[in-house]
């Protein structure tokens, strides 16, 4: 099974730049050896199972709440059984495909 997660978190009462914080969630994804791809509007990660997406979250929150007292999320899951290694081949299809289309123009 692959699980994909989209997700962004960060605290709402820390100014208008917080990459303070975002960037301790993603050292805690560095940490935890997880594939990801880190994007201008979020993160996207990938796991075996649905309960280490939703523990990923907690460990992300975790990293906040000691000293944010108003944190936002917004998570997005694409769930698949028998596949993995999808961050990278979801894209790489889309590539190919445009590829294809420009050599027959």
């Amino acid at each position: 099974m692959s699980v994909l997660m989209e997700f962004a978190m960060f605290p709402t009462d820390k100014g208008e730049s917080v990459s303070e914080f975002v960037s301790r969630i993603i050292k805690k994804i560095d940490e935890l050896n997880l594939p990801y791809k880190l994007t201008p509007m979020g993160t996207i990660v990938e796991f075996d199972t649905i309960e280490e997406a939703l523990n990923l979250i907690n460990i992300a929150y975790k990293q906040l709440e000691p000293d944010c007292r108003r944190i936002y999320s917004a998570i997005k899951f694409d769930i698949r059984k028998g596949e993995k290694g999808r961050i990278e081949k979801k894209v790489k299809s889309i590539e190919e495909k445009l590829h294809k289309e420009v050599k027959h123009v």
